[in-house]
Order: C-alpha cells, then structure tokens, then sequence
C-alpha cells in the first residue's frame, strides 16, 4: 500500500538530522507577493466558478453538478490558504494572516479561532497514542476496541466505514465546527470565532434565500460545499491513516518522526495537486509548518530525509479507507476483519 521512496543500495539510509530546522529555514518563508497572487487568484477563480453555478442551472443541471467538481477545488484552495494563514505561514505579519484567515474562514464556513487552537492540537499530537482526540480522526488500538462491550465495537465500526466517513462525516465536521469547544483551556476567542461565523453564515443564507431562493442555493451551492468537504475528510484520513502509519507511547514519541513517518506524501496528478494546495505533501508540512503550500515541493526535495515519508497514490489513499484499528504489537494499522483474525490467534 504505502511505498517507500525507492533509494540506491549502494546509498546510506536517510537520516532526520538534528538540525532540521536550520535545513528548512530557508522555505520557511511567506512570499507576499506569491501569497498575495496565490490569495486573488484564488478568490477571483471562486467568484467566477459560483457565477457559472448559478448560470448553468438554466442550461442543464447536469452541468451545474459537473461544474460543482471544480468549484469544490477552489474551495479547497481557499481553505488551504486559511489552513496557512492559522500556521502563520502565509503571510510574515500575524495581523495579515488573522485577518485573511478569518474572511477565507468564512467563505469556508470555518470558525477561525477554533480551527486554528484545535489543528495546532493535531500538529503537537500528531501519532501519540496518549493524546488522541483532539483534531485528528479518532483512532482505537486492537487491545482498547475488544475490550470494549459489544454496543461501543458497534459504534466504533460503524463510524469507521468508509461509508460513515464520507457521508456522515462532512455532515458532522459541519456541525462540530458550529459549536464552541468545552475543553478547559479553550480561549475567549474561540468561543467569539464561532458565535461570529455561525451568525453571519446565518445571515448569509438569509440573504441568499431571498435573493435566490432556497431551491437555488440547495441545489448549487450545496453540492460543491458537500464535495469540498467531503475530499478535505478524503485527505486527512490518507494522509494520517495508512498501514505503517507512525504511532508511539508519549514516553517514546518524537516529533520529527511522527511528521515525516507518520504522515504520508500522497501524490496526486498535478491539477488536484493544485486545487489542494500541495496538501499532499503532508510529511513537509508536519515537520515545517511555517512552510507556505507553494514551498512545500521545494522543501520536500531539498533534503534526503524525506525519503523516509511513506508514499501513496490515489488508489492506495482508497484502499486505506478499509483501516481502522491500530495493532500495538506490530505497529500497524489494521482493518476489522484483519484484526478480528489477529486478536483469535493470540488469545484463543
């Protein structure tokens, strides 16, 4: 499934060097007028595709939804850019980033504040089984499902069907980001993030019912968000979620390892490479964050180390979608029946 970057016999094993940081200094640098043009154009490009929407609805509906393909790209391209801006990667001054954050938020439907505290969860917790929960997709061990009663392995199995995660879940990443987090720690702004971005998100619809009508905005707009969404849950899970996948007990887990082990380098045809803002390059961007997505490339072959990142393609990032529980004893992600095989052979 994951494959390994292909190396030379006669060529040392990579190492992550201690000073990977002064390595990745250099990329670790927003351009302002790459991250200016990256931003408008972007912008524009969404402004036209949500035009040709509502346009094509007239021509063939067919064509709206083929359209809505696209659109759910450039979606993702914005949200990306928010994704950076919460990084404090796209832009050097913290007010830009907070501000252009907080607009492609919105067009996202994204509470800023909230995504930005919970995402930096992910990235400080990233393949530490004691700190799962936070930002990332909840994941059991083989040891910690069986234990379980049979009411709580129902429940588990069936939100980690690939069918759950695609349809319930954009539905439920929707609907957990319309709600502050109760967690102790939670700052003010968060709480102020959410309320703002779900009173004007109301508004916004209200708006555009009446302008539009409810019928129009469900059928155009909806579908692009829902696919938008649908590919960001797509993503995330290939990119933490594969067989070899990077888990440790905090007393022996590493950052630098959980990046580049624990996140794969998903590639994808240049287009969606594109529309996803090199997202795919997740191993870079774990162990860098401060990286813009237009360096990402870049950083990732300016250093051997990187050739320790599992690589997946687009059938593999499919196929992984079957994995759900993680195996201790062989430090692996397994599926259902995989583990159900496994856990009869050591205990009877």
């Amino acid at each position: 499934m994951a494959e390994a970057t292909p190396v030379s016999e006669s060529a040392p094993t990579p190492q992550i060097p201690r000073n990977w940081r002064a390595v990745l200094a250099p990329y670790a640098q927003a351009s302002r007028a790459r991250s200016i043009f990256q931003l408008a154009s972007t912008l524009t490009l969404l402004g036209v595709a949500l035009v040709a929407l509502y346009w094509s609805r007239d021509v063939s509906y067919l064509l709206t939804l083929a359209l809505s393909v696209p659109t759910a790209g450039l979606l993702t391209r914005t949200f990306i850019i928010m994704h950076d801006c919460g990084h404090g990667s796209f832009f050097t001054s913290r007010r830009a980033n907070d501000i252009v954050g907080v607009v492609t938020g919105f067009l996202t439907f994204m509470p800023y504040a909230k995504w930005r505290r919970e995402h930096a969860l992910h990235h400080a917790s990233s393949g530490d089984l004691d700190r799962r929960g936070v930002g990332d997709i909840y994941t059991l061990t083989m040891k910690e499902y069986f234990s379980k009663g049979w009411m709580a392995r129902l429940g588990y199995r069936l939100t980690r069907t690939p069918a759950f995660l695609l349809t319930i879940g954009p539905v439920y990443f929707f609907l957990h980001q319309r709600f502050p987090s109760l967690r102790k720690g939670a700052a003010r702004d968060e709480l102020t993030s959410v309320l703002l971005t779900n009173i004007s998100l109301v508004g916004l619809i209200a708006i555009l019912v009446m302008v539009l009508g409810t019928k129009t905005l469900v059928t155009t707009y909806l579908p692009a968000y829902y696919l938008s969404v649908f590919g960001g849950i797509w993503l995330f899970f290939a990119q933490h979620q594969f067989e070899d996948a990077y888990w440790a007990e905090h007393e022996e887990w590493d950052y630098a390892d959980a990046a580049i082990r624990g996140s794969s380098y998903l590639k994808l045809p240049r287009l969606m490479q594109w529309f996803t803002g090199n997202i795919g390059l997740h191993h870079v961007h774990h162990l860098a964050p401060k990286v813009p997505n237009y360096k990402l490339e870049a950083a990732h072959h300016s250093h051997p180390m990187f050739q320790l990142a599992p690589v997946l393609r687009a059938p593999d990032a499919v196929k992984v979608l079957r994995l759900a529980l993680y195996d201790e004893d062989q430090r692996k992600l397994v599926s259902f029946g995989e583990a159900k095989r496994r856990w009869r052979a050591r205990h009877g």
